[in-house]
């Protein structure tokens, strides 16, 4: 099988596999899927992703195709890199193999003006045309048309506080935090139309490669608000050379008044899905963010 063969028959990738037909070697993967390199008979290789068998149950329905979906949307736009999507099927997914490289401030610079591009590149409403996931989790991806705060609260936020709740990984005083976030959430100021973003970009999303250019993996890309991925680049020690990403992103496309105070408020979304994810151990990060996020919506209103 080489790499012509596979775009013209994605559906024979299993068999291949099966019959031990292709090289698979495992690599670091996330905290979902089971992740390998596959190297096919003319040299190429692809990067391929399953669902775990010790996941105790099997893939969620649409969840390859909804990552495919969200891939291949970010790629239109032509400007940030991102794998090409090679096979898509209900229980396999295939990319461009981008061979691995090293973080340098150049390679950020260049990120931030295409992170740029890409928000630009906008959507037709909140939320997307495919259901969403983040994880493992199901996203609320039914289109709104805003305003922004509406739907942040009702569609990234609160589903993911009641998760978090019932499933005791934060108390009635973390709760609480957040649902004056909620309540207060039309005082940040800020709104913009939909823009088209990654929608889970923590530093561990970011693909430096070995050609100088980083690229955007394991998306929840939905329209949202640019900031949303912007602060999220910040969480969990933050992507290397990040002063340099944002001061190139600003540069090309400048932020609105207020955005360092609305930081904290876009990046509770996904400590939120953390908590819902994976339990009590990211309660303290919900409350320390939802704390910091009140205290800057005064300053969000007033600068924003």
């Amino acid at each position: 099988m080489d790499l012509a063969y596979l775009r013209a028959h994605p559906e024979h990738l299993p068999t291949f596999l099966t019959h031990q037909r292709i090289r698979e070697t495992p690599v670091p993967g996330g905290h979902i899927c089971t992740a390998s390199r596959l190297t096919l008979d003319d040299g190429h290789s692809v990067f391929a992703k399953t669902w775990p068998e010790q996941a105790g149950r099997g893939v969620p329905e649409g969840f390859f195709a909804t990552e495919a979906a969200g891939l291949r949307w970010l790629r239109e736009a032509g400007t940030v890199g991102v794998p090409e999507v090679i096979v898509a099927l209900p229980d396999l997914l295939a990319l461009e193999w981008v061979e691995p490289g090293e973080p340098g401030p150049e390679a950020a610079e260049r990120l931030g003006r295409e992170l740029a591009g890409l928000h630009r590149a906008g959507a037709a409403t909140f939320g997307a045309p495919w259901p969403g996931f983040i994880g493992a989790l199901p996203a609320e991806n039914t289109p709104h048309r805003g305003p922004w705060a509406d739907w942040f609260a009702q569609a990234r936020l609160l589903p993911y506080l009641r998760r978090s709740v019932d499933d005791e990984a934060l108390a009635d005083a973390d709760a609480a935090l957040v649902e004056q976030v909620v309540a207060r959430i039309g005082e940040f100021g800020g709104e913009e139309p939909p823009a088209r973003i990654h929608g889970d970009l923590w530093p561990g999303n970011l693909l430096w490669g070995a050609d100088d250019r980083v690229w955007l993996v394991d998306p929840a890309a939905h329209g949202g608000h640019r900031e949303t991925d912007l602060a999220q680049l910040a969480l969990f020690g933050g992507a290397p050379h990040l002063d340099r990403i944002l001061a190139a992103y600003r540069e090309t496309w400048p932020l609105t008044d207020g955005w360092q105070a609305r930081v904290p408020l876009h990046q509770l979304h996904l400590l939120l899905v953390h908590t819902a994810l994976f339990g009590g151990a990211y309660r303290d990060s919900v409350s320390r963010v939802a704390r910091e996020a009140l205290r800057g919506a005064g300053r969000a209103t007033v600068n924003g």
